[in-house]
């Protein structure tokens, strides 16, 4: 199967039967997609295809032809976060981190989908099946909204590095 990860062609040695989580982590040592559930509920592994939030654990790469993947590590880098990584690190919208991911990318499928500002109703519908089990759900939802309107908080809130003593 040949497809697209993060703007780079990629051929797999897995079976047709094995899913792109596995392939992503053991294969291209992408380990932003979590492992969570393995079942498709808890929205952990969620990854964007053609655009679009799937379930990495349910998708097996016979379904990939030519598709093009991207997941979280295509986001940003410490040097440039996107705007959906910086409303997170504003509003304190992750905790453990082991969500976050897919949650991040959802987002950005919605705000990318939507052209413009997205209500708190939308979001709720498009993290639905993303299960938060640190921060609640109240700053991730005003962290995408936020970050829909390129809303930015600045100076009132350290970066997530400077929280963990790193420098940028």
């Amino acid at each position: 199967m040949k497809f697209v990860v993060n703007g780079a062609q990629h051929t797999t040695v897995a079976g047709p039967l094995t899913t792109l989580l596995y392939v992503l982590r053991e294969e291209l040592g992408l380990v932003g997609a979590k492992a969570g559930c393995q079942h498709g509920s808890c929205g952990a592994c969620t990854v964007l295809i053609d655009g679009e939030p799937r379930r990495s654990c349910l998708t097996v790469v016979a379904t990939l032809e030519g598709a093009e993947v991207t997941t979280v590590e295509a986001l940003g880098d410490r040097s440039h976060l996107s705007d959906v990584q910086v409303a997170f690190n504003e509003h304190y919208a992750a905790q453990c981190g082991f969500c976050t991911p897919g949650m991040l990318l959802a987002a950005t499928a919605l705000i990318k989908r939507k052209g413009g500002p997205v209500e708190r109703d939308e979001v709720v519908e498009a993290l639905g099946g993303h299960y938060c089990r640190c921060t609640g759900y109240v700053r991730i939802l005003d962290a995408v909204v936020a970050a829909s309107r390129g809303e930015r908080l600045g100076a009132m809130a350290p970066s997530a590095l400077e929280i963990r003593g790193v420098a940028p």
